[in-house]
């Protein structure tokens, strides 16, 4: 859902033929509306739809750390600190769907193993992470 995206229109629009998604078949099937949010002219991903709530509230949780993190790093000149909390970023778009392969081209099944590692990845993140 906050992902900006940088495709042709084409592939924005679904009308790509890529060989992969004749094969596959699933792209074809969601609509651009399902697909992408258009904000002030830009095109950002929506977050996967077929995620279950609480992956998502959980990963959302984590995006909103991650960006808190980074503006606080950069407030403070903390370099370490703004990549880490990118690094957090990354990770949850990518779970939610909003970043790496399209959702909508992907099985169910992958795009859940997906979100779940990412959010295990997540949580690791906070187990070694410094108190405070």
């Amino acid at each position: 859902m906050t992902s900006h995206d940088q495709t042709s229109e084409a592939e924005a629009t679904g009308t790509s033929t890529t060989s992969a998604q004749e094969t596959r078949g699933t792209g074809s099937s969601v609509p651009d509306e399902e697909r992408w949010l258009v904000i002030h002219g830009r095109r950002w991903r929506r977050t996967d739809p077929s995620l279950p709530a609480d992956v998502v509230e959980a990963l959302t949780s984590h995006l909103g750390k991650g960006r808190s993190g980074v503006r606080a790093g950069k407030k403070a000149g903390d370099d370490e600190r703004v990549a880490a909390s990118r690094r957090r970023v990354g990770l949850a778009k990518a779970g939610l769907g909003e970043r790496g392969p399209y959702w909508w081209d992907e099985p169910e099944t992958a795009r859940l193993a997906r979100a779940r590692d990412a959010l295990r990845e997540l949580e690791a993140l906070d187990e070694h992470a410094p108190p405070g």
